[in-house]
């Protein structure tokens, strides 16, 4: 899970680094509390995941289990939340590191 994370995490920051030039309008951003309720009443999905990226900004991944709809969000520190990416077929993985090959 941590390792699909970081991926999506990555995907984030480039999706926001190629975005910059547009408009907060164009971007899918709202208040943070509007954001969640939305993505809870609509589509059920509650956060799964959460970590800090740049800047003080907050990416969280939220998904249905029962849908199985994903949204990846980051919020900046004034709380403006923006959509950054989005799907279907959301899979909760409990990976492990692979061990290290020990020495013949």
């Amino acid at each position: 899970m941590k390792q699909d994370f970081w991926k999506m995490t990555v995907l984030a920051i480039g999706a926001l680094i190629a975005s910059s030039t547009l408009t907060q309008a164009q971007q899918n951003c709202a208040a943070r509390d509007t954001v969640i309720e939305r993505l809870a009443s609509a589509y059920g999905e509650t956060r799964q995941s959460i970590g800090l990226a740049q800047n003080n900004t907050m990416v969280e991944v939220f998904a249905s289990s029962d849908s199985g709809t994903w949204t990846i969000t980051v919020t900046n520190a004034t709380g403006l939340t923006c959509l950054v990416a989005s799907g279907q077929a959301f899979e909760n993985l409990a990976e492990t590191l692979p061990t290290p090959a020990e020495d013949a």
